[in-house]
């Protein structure tokens, strides 16, 4: 037999009338852009991701204007060897470099960014069916790296620049170079290689035994350090050593140097400290 019973109502909310809002046409809504902020002074993460909201705005833009800083992050792991296919002056008057490549190449754009031996540069062309893309160096980046040494048939690490979602496998590698250094001894040991690199002052004093370094953007961990010599060794594993174009080289030969810049950051502290100290003195 059933019983018959009352639910009954603690509370009532009162209706409030329903008030229209206005739709916005999506003809002018400009998606949120995603971006990598790299903060080294946060407390919880030196890798933040923030969302950008544009104005909406009738009228056409470019992506990557000219003389736009663009800011890229990359971590040091190789994605592939690519072969320079061609390079020196082009016909708009600047000196230019084809690689031949696949990894990078996709769902690449016009103006991404890749490093090339640790470099950032700017994709100006590309062609994925030939599977090559060609970026353009400028006369200071042909001073300040290893890339003038670079020939037709070279090899070049590639890695393109990082997403939001990437694995941070690496370190932070900026693909800004700090200068070159001269590979001074190369010697095996088991299936390991100890290689030795000769730096300038103003790079090696920002290199600590354990830390880290990118050689021509690859992500390495220095082994020693030894200041007479003006010195750095660090060894690479058997699968490292197919991978990147570091054991290809040989002694003499220069290798694009990218320092760890949270060591930068902590010198401009420090020294910004001690000037407010001595001044308040």
């Amino acid at each position: 037999m059933s019983l018959p019973f009352r639910l009954s109502v603690l509370c009532k909310t009162p209706k409030t009338p329903l008030q229209r809002i206005p739709v916005l046409s999506n003809r002018n809504a400009i998606p949120p852009k995603a971006y990598l902020r790299f903060n080294p002074f946060s407390g919880y993460s030196t890798l933040t991701l923030f969302v950008s909201n544009p104005k909406p705005r009738n009228h056409p833009t470019i992506s990557h204007p000219p003389n736009a800083a663009i800011r890229c992050l990359f971590t040091g792991i190789v994605e592939e060897m690519g072969q320079i296919k061609q390079l020196g002056i082009a016909e708009h008057g600047g000196f230019d470099m084809k690689i031949g490549a696949k990894t990078v190449l996709e769902g690449v754009n016009l103006g991404d960014s890749i490093a090339v031996n640790g470099t950032c540069l700017t994709v100006t062309q590309f062609d994925t069916q030939l599977s090559e893309f060609t970026v353009g160096l400028s006369p200071e980046t042909l001073r300040k790296t290893s890339l003038a040494e670079l020939s037709s048939g070279s090899l070049v690490n590639l890695e393109r620049a990082m997403q939001p979602i990437s694995r941070m496998g690496g370190h932070f590698v900026q693909g800004h170079v700090d200068g070159t250094g001269e590979i001074v001894s190369m010697e095996p040991e088991g299936d390991s290689l100890w290689i030795k690199v000769k730096a300038a002052k103003e790079v090696l004093k920002y290199v600590v035994p354990k830390g880290f370094i990118a050689v021509d953007g690859t992500s390495l961990t220095v082994v020693d350090v030894f200041d007479e010599e003006a010195c750095f060794n660090f060894m690479l594993v058997a699968y490292t050593q197919l991978k990147v174009v570091i054991p290809l080289k040989k002694v003499g030969q220069k290798v694009n140097l990218e320092v760890d810049i949270l060591g930068k950051y902590v010198e401009r502290i420090l020294g910004s400290k001690l000037t407010g100290s001595i001044n308040s003195s």
